[in-house]
């Protein structure tokens, strides 16, 4: 038995499942979880020694690879100072200043301690300001582990949401309605029926917790227009999307202004960290200045702060975001012409830094639905293929996976090889009619 497997061994007599956060626990792929000691760069080390290069990043926040010297040496710097203070401090101050500077709509921010607490915030924040209760959100969308948006869609498109984990209420569930993704007409729908009662939409500008599916053209349009002739928020929750595009939120991108948005992973750069910001006359809402209270004993941590304010200067300063779109690109490209001429059911998406191995050639995928077709089971031969090639993945088809800074074109070289041998052995293997 090797070092992961012990320790996995030991977890589950303590830890639900082994593991703090669910997928981590590879029950979508199969096997024991690695256990890792270390990172460096493009690269991660296991409890067993083994070397792996990185495309998982943390699940995005390692957009500048492990150990960067400048994040490194800013944590140390801050933690000298003291790593908590459940007082006000500089950093706060800097950081909301940063970010209004990136991002000129959010004018005022609130710092919090992870994306969970950040869309928790929104929608607390959205009801308060229009006295309204229910809110849509997009099938396929994960908006963190809020009980309000731990919901699937009900039986019908005007229906309230299911709970999609046991003890969410019904009650709580039933503020919800869960829309297909892309379909900007059956949010009309909705709106026709209860614009009264819908206090909040919102939204993964570019969805990534069902893989990468980007927003048709006009769909993010169309919700803008309709939250704001209903008297609805907008809120893009970019806790994934956030400066993972561009030096900036994928909004102003884009050029559509929400009401109200959420970050994390990447403004932490590593640690944990949440903000929901936004306009104004809506943020002046939370307390103690208005009657949304929101509070944290370790909301504008010091460390995570100094961690998340040195990553974003390093990306405002060197900007990578095309060499990153080229690496991701030349992966989903190498991936689809190696697929199309061995036959195989498989499609590669990018999108900047970002990209996810679909087991389906079907196309287009735009929702959760047509995601659906994918072949969960060949994808999880292909994470064990490609762990046991030194390639470590998200550990499920509905992830996205990273590319960082940190990685070169040796690396994308290494992950293409890899994948070259995992079509081999699929063909091997279905031309022996084992598959």
């Amino acid at each position: 038995m090797n070092n992961s497997s012990k320790l996995f061994e030991r977890a589950v007599k303590l830890i639900p499942g082994g593991v703090n956060s669910p997928v981590r626990a590879f029950n979508s792929v199969g096997g024991t979880p690695v256990y890792i000691e270390r990172g460096e760069g493009a690269y991660i080390f296991d409890a067993d020694g083994n070397k792996y290069i990185d495309f998982c990043g943390s699940w995005g926040p390692l957009i500048l690879g492990h150990s960067r010297p400048e994040v490194v040496e800013a944590i140390k710097k801050a933690a000298e100072q003291g790593t908590s203070f459940g007082t006000c401090s500089r950093r706060e101050v800097e950081m909301a200043e940063l970010l209004n500077r990136l991002v000129p709509y959010l004018e005022m921010l609130r710092m919090l301690s992870s994306g969970t607490e950040a869309v928790m915030t929104a929608i607390r924040l959205a009801r308060g300001f229009t006295g309204k209760q229910k809110i849509i959100k997009f099938d396929g969308c994960y908006h963190g582990h809020t009980d309000c948006l731990l919901v699937s869609a009900g039986s019908g498109l005007l229906t309230s949401g299911n709970p999609s984990s046991a003890g969410v209420s019904r009650q709580v569930a039933s503020d919800v309605i869960v829309a297909p993704y892309n379909n900007a007409e059956a949010v009309q729908k909705i709106f026709d029926l209860s614009a009264k009662e819908i206090a909040a939409v919102i939204v993964e500008p570019v969805a990534g917790n069902m893989g990468l599916v980007k927003p048709l053209p006009g769909f993010l349009g169309r919700l803008r227009t309709i939250t704001e002739k209903a008297g609805a928020l907008l809120i893009f929750d970019e806790v994934i999307n956030g400066f993972r595009l561009g030096p900036t939120t994928y909004g102003k991108i884009c050029g559509i202004t929400p009401d109200l948005t959420c970050l994390g992973k990447i403004i932490g750069g590593g640690m944990p960290i949440g903000a929901v910001g936004g306009k104004s006359e809506i943020m002046k809402n939370l307390a103690p200045v208005g009657p949304v209270y929101q509070a944290g004993t370790l909301s504008g941590n010091p460390v995570a702060l100094a961690a998340g304010i040195e990553t974003l200067k390093i990306l405002e300063k060197e900007n990578p975001y095309p060499r990153l779109a080229k690496l991701a690109e030349q992966i989903s490209s190498g991936i689809n012409s190696i697929s199309k001429k061995r036959g195989l059911k498989i499609s590669c998406v990018s999108e900047g830094g970002m990209f996810t191995v679909f087991f389906t050639d079907r196309k287009p995928l735009d929702n959760l639905d047509e995601i659906k077709s994918c072949d969960t089971a060949k994808f999880a031969e292909f994470f064990h293929c490609m762990l046991n090639s030194g390639i470590y993945l998200s550990p499920s088809q509905f992830e996205l996976d990273f590319v960082s800074t940190a990685h070169e074109e040796k690396e994308i070289d290494a992950f293409l090889e890899a994948f070259m041998k995992f079509a081999s052995l699929h063909i091997s293997l279905k031309s022996s009619g084992r598959s």
